[in-house]
């Protein structure tokens, strides 16, 4: 017995959903960098849904690249949290005015 299409891309959606509320609405920049990552898996979800029911490996390949990316983007990302945090004292995106005299 196999899962339907439909299930795979309904969660992703579900993800999709969680990840970008979670991204509109929080204020530390910790959680909105997570809740983009959970958007990016959710789209990853997406892509080797549909690679799985087309029977074709270049979603998978593209699923490879796309995580090699983001982890690279995580391991910037965190960098810039850390020196913003060491000189600011706070990862709070309302508080940090990093663009103002």
């Amino acid at each position: 017995m196999t899962v339907p299409l439909s299930w795979y891309l309904i969660l992703g959606a579900v993800l999709f959903a969680i990840g970008a509320v979670g991204a509109l609405t929080r204020r530390n920049g910790i959680s909105i960098f997570l809740s983009i990552e959970v958007m990016l898996n959710a789209a990853n979800l997406t892509l080797i849904a549909y690679a799985r029911q087309w029977e074709s490996h270049a979603g998978q390949v593209v699923v490879f690249f796309v995580m090699a990316v983001a982890a690279a983007e995580a391991a910037v990302g965190l960098a810039l949290f850390i020196a913003v945090f060491r000189q600011r004292h706070t990862i709070d995106l309302n508080r940090i005015n990093l663009l103002r005299w």
